[in-house]
């Protein structure tokens, strides 16, 4: 390696910042090294829900327990943490233990992710870490559907704007759901951590379920999903039994 490049390569070392940036606050740009990740599981075969629940409340870990809308002996857990070393650890403690591990695990309907910013969200950490908490463990709302997606490489080539353009027209519509209160969205991205190489994973969080399907219906014709999106899907949808009551820290 010549001088030059090596030169080179250390200028863009120095360049590189992984922080998530949000938009100006109080005269200063934001900046946040913290981020919420999220792993919904699919398991089948539960025999006994109120088994789930006890255990899951003795655990003392934030997340969610649905039942499964297709499979009448599924279910599906939600965990979150700011730490991803939380998934081998208590999680993976929690699925070793009974009745947890008496359940078979539907892999497909593996989703996990990470929240992340646009660089213009007003309040960055609450963002990152508090907003999907609230909408995620709001008791009002027990209906969710799940689901990875994942962009075509003609997405990743167009400008800037363009792109920004793009999602503001699907953005619009997201936001008319949600401030009418009949359902809220929580993008998490996944890119190198899904094992089909999705780009991300979706939440649609309500208090019905059929306002969660026609936004989902009214998102087709927009141009992201009808030009832009190669694959969507598995979904899981599901109703929540049991909540977290506070949020993690």
């Amino acid at each position: 390696m010549s001088s030059v490049q090596g030169a080179t390569m250390e200028k863009e070392e120095k360049k590189l910042d992984l922080r998530e940036k949000g938009g100006v606050k109080d005269g200063q740009a934001q900046f946040l090294d913290q981020r919420l990740f999220i792993q919904i599981q699919a398991f089948t075969r539960c025999e006994d829900l109120k088994a789930l629940i006890s255990s899951f409340e003795k655990s003392n870990i934030t997340g969610v327990i649905y039942e499964s809308l297709h499979d009448p002996k599924g279910v599906g857990l939600l965990t979150l943490s700011k730490n991803p070393d939380h998934f081998f650890t208590r999680a993976r403690e929690l699925f070793a233990s009974s009745p947890w591990k008496e359940l078979s695990l539907k892999p497909g309907y593996s989703f996990f992710g990470r929240t992340y910013s646009l660089g213009y969200e007003p309040n960055l950490e609450d963002w990152l870490l508090k907003r999907p908490q609230r909408v995620i463990l709001d008791a009002q709302f027990p209906w969710a559907v799940w689901y990875p997606l994942r962009r075509t490489g003609a997405f990743a080539k167009l400008s800037h704007q363009e792109q920004m353009q793009i999602l503001k027209e699907h953005g619009q519509i997201g936001r008319l759901f949600g401030d009418s209160g009949l359902a809220q969205d929580i993008r998490l991205s996944c890119t190198g951590l899904d094992e089909n190489d999705n780009d991300f994973v979706i939440g649609l969080i309500g208090k019905e379920l059929f306002p969660l399907s026609a936004l989902v219906e009214k998102m087709r014709p927009t141009q992201q999903t009808s030009t832009y999106i190669q694959n969507m899907g598995p979904f899981f949808i599901g109703r929540a039994i049991w909540k977290s009551s506070k949020l993690e820290d």
